[in-house]
Order: C-alpha cells, then structure tokens, then sequence
C-alpha cells in the first residue's frame, strides 16, 4: 500500500481486511495496525458506511484480532453479520420462489451482484452485505417475466411517468423494482449500455448453471461478470453513492479467479464496451493500495490512463462515502439519455421526465397535496437545461 497518501491507520486496516486471502506479510502489516489503533468507533463507522462490516468482522475473527479491539466494537460488527447472514438467507428463500414462477417457463435467469458473489465466492455465510436480488434475463423475456411475478402478487414500484411505460424495456440498466414481503427483485435486460449487446448477451449466454435447492439458475462466468462489475461501479461513483464492498468484490473475484481475469481478453473486452479509461482508474487502487501484483502488460495499461485525480478521489471516497455533493448532474443526466436507443424513445424519455406523475412528485419531493406538487414542476423542465450543458 501507498505511504504518500493522506490514509489514516485505520483505513488501511478495512482496506485490508476487504478480502477473503491473507498472506503472512499481509496478516503481520494488519495484526500491528490492530494493536496501534485507538479510535474504533471511526474504524466501525466506516466498515459500516461501506457496507463491508458482516466480512470485516469474519476476517477480524479469522485473524484472531478480535482480541485486540473494544468488546463493544467486536459486538457491533458481529451484529453487523447476524444481520447479513439473516437477511441473505430471506433473499435466497424469495429468489428460489422466483425461480419456481420462471424456470417452468424456460426463463433463463443469471444472478448478478450480491446474491451471484455471494454464492459464487464469499461462501455462502452473510459475507456479501446485499439489500435486494438482481438477475439478468433477455429483452424478449423482461416484459413476460415481469408479468408472472405481477400475477403472483409481486407489486412494481410506479413507473415514473406514462411517457416511459411503452419503454420500459428502453431506458436504463432494469425494470422498475418489483417488492413481496419485503424482498426487492430487480429485472436486467442491459448491463453494458446501448450499442454493447454483445457484452451483455456473452455473460449471458456463457453463464454457468448452479443450483439453490434444486432450482436451476446461473451465475456469470468471471472475467465478464467482473467487467460488469466495474461498469456498475463507475456508475455508482458517477451518482455518489457508491461503497467500498464494491471494490471487495473486485478484490475478492481476482483472488478466486486471477487466470481468468486477468488476461489479454480484458483489455479487448473493455476496448469493446468503452470502459478503458472506466477499468484503469478501478484496478489502480487494486494495484497501488491493496497491493495486487498485475503483469507488466497490464501496468502499462493503468499508467496509460493515469490521473492523479482518479486515486484522490478514490482516498475522499474512503474517507467520506455518505452525504457527498452530487457530480456534473449534466453529464450524468447526458449519459443516461445518451442511452436511450432512437430518437422516439429520447423524446418519450425526455417526457417522462419533464412531466411526472403526480404520485412520484409527490414522493420525490415530499409533499402531501396535490397543488404543492404542481409548483416542483418546473423544477423537472431544468432536465433540458442539462442537455444543452453537457
């Protein structure tokens, strides 16, 4: 790791323990910042904030460094893994109700993101904090699914406008949120943006087939499910919400799976989905601050796209992953309707947004009558104002 970065201790520590391998010069560097740090209370504030305290108090107890920390830190984060150990176990009993209504219908679902690392690499044990379930299915099949799992009691979250519900299946990466009994589903159809199908239908259709008690489902293979990934992130990081258990399941699949990873095919593939510059920025900090070793070939690709900016903004993020200002709004409002395939749909879109539903500018901007929320509709017509900006 870096010494010429402004990190305290105690964020190289939960840098360090996002991951599920330790060498022994890893485990003497984190076993003396255990016994030198002080204050705890920060040290689980920020496991917390970025959603990595279920796998940080794993490893601590793996370690056997718990002996070393107040009790009452070590009770809040083993808390912190009950919780995710519970509510993982709910969401894998309601994804196994989805696959009963699918898999009778020959929908092909892949799991992505926290229920597919869970399984796939954290070992099934409330590791991957995760708060709702996401799959991929094909274009053809989202509407049809969608409507099984309607007629099954399934209730979708509103549709932002009836500008937008003839394309639904259009804009953005799923469909509205579907909700049962407290478990949130979320249908992908597009993972890679408009003109990247190919990516999306080869981590689709090269996904391996699993099993959760005896349904049949399947996971994607690493290499591409790992360039999602990033895509997914960078995505976060463009909206400023994202959290460090993203870059642990980085971290994590290059530990299991570094062959298959790590290879020409990579860089092809990022070329492919227009993601160069969105990968080297990502497996800098991999490089340079948990120490994962990369061939020459590959160093060479990060150091083409370095910017200083991109590890500063890496070390803010650490430090502060809550509550931060929004981005360029403009250029993130351009590349979600940059997205959007046609003209037709573009101007549906660019409706929808500017003319709400009264119910989502009542909830967006939390007022309980009808006539407030009319006054907020201008605000909606500066969406326009971000096109020309950007």
């Amino acid at each position: 790791m870096k010494n010429d970065l402004n990190i305290r201790d105690e964020e190289i520590l939960l840098l360090g323990l996002c991951r599920m391998s330790f060498d022994v010069e890893i485990t003497v560097m984190l076993q003396a910042l255990t016994e030198t740090i002080t204050d705890w209370n920060y040290f689980y504030s920020l496991a917390k904030a970025h959603g990595v305290s279920a796998l940080v108090y794993h490893n601590l107890e793996k370690l056997n460094f718990l002996q070393f920390i107040p009790k009452e830190v070590t009770d809040s984060l083993r808390t912190s893994l009950m919780a995710s150990l519970s509510r993982n176990i709910r969401n894998t009993e309601a994804m196994i109700e989805v696959l009963k209504l699918l898999n009778p219908e020959n929908i092909k679902t892949v799991l992505l993101k926290g229920l597919a690392l869970e399984l796939s690499v954290y070992g099934n044990a409330g590791l991957r904090q995760m708060t709702d379930v996401d799959v991929l299915v094909t274009r053809k099949n989202c509407m049809k699914a969608r409507e099984i799992l309607m007629n099954h009691g399934f209730i979708s979250l509103p549709v932002k406008s009836v500008f937008h519900k003839p394309i639904m299946a259009d804009i953005g990466k799923h469909l509205p949120s579907l909700i049962k009994d407290g478990f949130s589903f979320e249908l992908h159809h597009e993972l890679f943006g408009t003109g990247k199908n190919i990516l999306t239908e080869m981590l689709y259709e090269s996904s391996y087939e699993t099993e959760i008690k005896a349904e049949k489902t399947f996971i994607p293979k690493a290499q591409i499910f790992f360039l999602y990934l990033v895509k997914h992130l960078y995505l976060h990081e463009m909206n400023n919400e994202s959290q460090l258990r993203l870059y642990a399941d980085l971290v994590i699949l290059i530990e299991k799976y570094r062959d298959e990873i790590i290879n020409y095919d990579l860089i092809v593939y990022a070329k492919q989905a227009d993601m160069s510059e969105i990968l080297a920025w990502r497996l800098e900090p991999l490089r340079d601050l948990w120490g994962i070793s990369f061939p020459e070939w590959l160093n060479d690709f990060i150091n083409k796209w370095y910017s200083p900016a991109s590890i500063n903004k890496f070390v803010f993020f650490l430090k502060s992953p809550r509550d931060n200002p929004a981005g360029n709004k403009a250029l993130l409002y351009r590349y979600v309707f940059d997205e959007v395939p046609g003209i037709h749909r573009k101007i549906l879109f660019l409706l929808g947004d500017l003319f709400p539903t009264i119910e989502f500018m009542k909830n967006r901007y939390t007022c309980k009558s009808v006539w407030k929320a009319l006054m907020y509709y201008p605000l909606r017509w500066g969406k326009v104002w971000y096109l020309i900006r950007a």
